[in-house]
């Protein structure tokens, strides 16, 4: 059974929870009206306050789920002190819905920077722009933050901020959901072992 059979047929047939995960995304893509790489990243504060918001998903291999933050913002300092986070997606319109879990690691500078530079230049601006998660006095202050780095940055290449990089998740759990009638819903749950292998488990709804 293909890759494709699997996530439009039984995909609890499926026993590497990777290969799935990029099968269902590709599904995504075609059926998500926009954004179908949105995901609710968890993570909680120094006193244990779970803190949830939508980031955007940037890649995923074997290795993890990456994101990019600023590492000072709320979700950034968090993520620094626990080194511990969670994701959930949920497609709508495939009636499924996906939940990574793990400890967190940086990604290398090399890939921090190769991920800025493709992001417009806008958006590079803005990173240096925005003290994200702080206290903003007026939407003018923002604005001036933009035109003063939009000037100093008027030509040339736009180097990426040290306290703007990325995460990478390194899933210990992966857990697949698909809606079902009279919701008797399908969850398959795949744990990390010790080898690097992943065992798999079905879960009441």
């Amino acid at each position: 059974m293909s890759e494709t059979q699997l996530t439009n047929g039984d995909f609890t047939e499926a026993d590497e929870p990777l290969k799935l995960f990029a099968a269902w995304m590709e599904d995504a893509e075609k059926s998500e009206p926009n954004d179908h790489n949105a995901v609710a990243l968890a993570s909680v504060d120094s006193e244990g306050m779970p803190d949830v918001r939508m980031v955007l998903l940037k890649g995923f291999d074997e290795r993890g789920f990456v994101f990019y933050t600023n590492f000072e913002s709320q979700k950034g300092i968090e993520i620094l002190g626990a080194m511990k986070a969670a994701m959930c997606f949920h497609w709508k319109s495939l009636r499924r819905q996906v939940r990574v879990r793990g400890p967190v690691e940086q990604v290398s500078d090399a890939e921090a920077d190769a991920y800025y530079q493709s992001r417009p230049r806008g958006s590079r601006i803005g990173a240096w722009a925005s003290k994200q998660s702080r206290p903003l006095e007026s939407r003018f202050a923002l604005e001036k933050a933009v035109a003063e780095y939009t000037a100093k940055h008027a030509i040339g290449n736009i180097p990426r901020p040290k306290h703007w990089s990325g995460f990478r998740i390194k899933p210990t759990s992966i857990e697949f959901w698909h809606n079902r009638p009279f919701r008797l819903h399908d969850r398959i749950s795949f744990s990390r072992e010790a080898n690097g292998g992943w065992t798999k488990i079905r879960l009441y709804p």
